[in-house]
């Protein structure tokens, strides 16, 4: 995944001298992802009808990195040079990898589909690539993780996904795409020889998701002039000749794949842009799809000892998500044995509980009509909309009025609640008893279908 830091100013010097070897930073500033506004075609809206309706997906960070166990950028951050980290596959030897296990436990969160690690910005791919050296198949653990992931996630019924990162640490080129140019080259090479495989040996791939190959971000969002490196500026491009050709990626997975669903972070056509972190919820926005990517505990990638947040935060955050009219992409980082920390799985089962009372209100909803606030959000389907108050600003809850007669509410999970309709105003109340200090989900069952109603504030 990116980091975001003010401190790649500091790294200039350290790239400088490392200019035909691998650079390394503390962190990576990530440039703005600007989403340009497209009426989506028919094929387009077609392959993302699923994802939609998903709602909620499990993200795998999964590699070498989970041996030292200080998140999936430790090898950049601490630059450890490419042969020393390079060693760290003579390591990588799982007793412990059950993709069946990962996928029941998804599928026990009531997670619909599965984004799995090929391979992280370090390199190392996680599936056969032929002669690579540097693949899970031929070094230590001789097995092909994408192959046992894939198998797995489809036979619990989920929907395939694949993370790739074009970016790689091993290339100087990516941080000199000019001076280094045959470096970038080769490396754009392999790039294109990993998604033919990726695409080919693996049957069917819901879902792509790109991360550090937008040409923006070559060299961390930045150039060099005069030996010194500096951010570019908000709206200047990369302006020097190296060229990732994602033109030619995006017609090979179009005929491979041709219903697969990809991210904005390849400077392709998306079909759902990524929002990154807790931080990065937003704006309620149903014109594109979206989906906001987070982590249960710590870093992407394995650290020890990371304790899940409480159970409510998860909750409010689906529910933020959903009434925004976006998917949630929960992460977890297994250790260097393959297994999901003991505490971070009871805390999905126990999203998953929460979901298997109160579903209706999420999978196969869109966002509104009412826009989200301080009290929470809402989200709707068919004639139903679904209110879910995560913060009662008194005895009742005010909502702008809506051209469509409410017939009937209820509380979600049992309980009774009143409702006042007037032409000015929505005024709903539960008694105590039967409110949930996460989410009272309160259902308004409508005279006419919710999803013709505009977004009200």
């Amino acid at each position: 995944m990116k980091i975001a830091s003010s401190a790649l100013a500091a790294c200039a010097g350290l790239l400088l001298a490392a200019a035909c070897a691998v650079p390394g930073a503390a962190a990576a500033a990530e440039p703005a992802v600007q989403t340009q506004a497209q009426a989506p075609d028919a094929a387009a809206a077609a392959r993302i009808g699923w994802w939609r309706q998903a709602r909620f997906g499990m993200f795998i960070h999964w590699g070498l990195y989970a041996i030292p166990g200080r998140g999936e950028w430790v090898q950049f951050s601490e630059q450890i040079p490419t042969g020393e980290y390079a060693k760290l596959a003579d390591r990588f030897k799982p007793a412990h990898f059950d993709p069946d296990g990962w996928a029941q436990l998804a599928k026990s969160a009531g997670m619909k589909y599965m984004v799995f690690t090929s391979r992280h910005h370090d390199g190392f791919a996680m599936f056969d690539d032929g002669a690579n050296p540097f693949s899970s198949t031929k070094t230590a653990a001789h097995r092909d993780f994408v192959a046992g992931y894939v198998k797995a996630a489809r036979k619990a019924g989920m929907h395939v996904g694949l993370y790739y990162s074009p970016l790689d640490w091993r290339y100087p080129g990516f941080f000199f795409p000019d001076l280094q140019r045959a470096s970038a080259e080769a490396m754009r090479a392999q790039y294109h020889r990993q998604m033919r495989e990726l695409l080919s040996n693996y049957g069917k791939i819901d879902v792509l998701w790109f991360d550090g190959g937008e040409t923006d971000w070559l060299n961390f969002g930045g150039d060099w002039t005069a030996a010194q490196w500096q951010k570019r500026p908000a709206g200047k491009h990369y302006a020097g000749g190296f060229d990732w050709q994602h033109d030619k990626v995006y017609a090979m997975l179009r005929r491979l794949q041709p219903n697969v669903v990809i991210n904005g972070r390849a400077d392709m056509k998306e079909d759902f842009h990524a929002r990154e972190g807790d931080g990065a919820l937003g704006d309620y926005d149903d014109q594109h799809p979206w989906e906001l990517c987070t982590t249960i505990a710590g870093a992407w990638g394995y650290q020890p000892n990371m304790a899940p947040k409480p159970l409510k935060h998860y909750i409010q955050l689906l529910a933020n998500v959903a009434g925004r009219d976006g998917n949630l992409l929960l992460n977890v980082g297994p250790d260097p044995d393959g297994r999901i920390d003991p505490e971070q799985a009871q805390r999905l089962r126990e999203i998953g509980a929460w979901l298997g009372k109160h579903g209706d209100s999420i999978y196969g909803t869109r966002g509104g009509p009412f826009l989200p606030g301080t009290w929470g959000a809402s989200t709707r389907s068919g004639n139903t909309i679904y209110v879910h108050v995560l913060a009662w600003p008194g005895e009742t809850l005010t909502l702008p009025a809506i051209p469509a007669r409410i017939v009937s509410a209820s509380v979600l999970g049992g309980g009774a609640a009143r409702v006042e309709q007037s032409a000015q105003r929505i005024e709903i109340s539960v008694p105590p008893a039967a409110r949930d200090d996460m989410d009272t989900v309160v259902a308004l069952q409508l005279d006419s279908p919710a999803a013709a109603l505009a977004p009200v504030r």
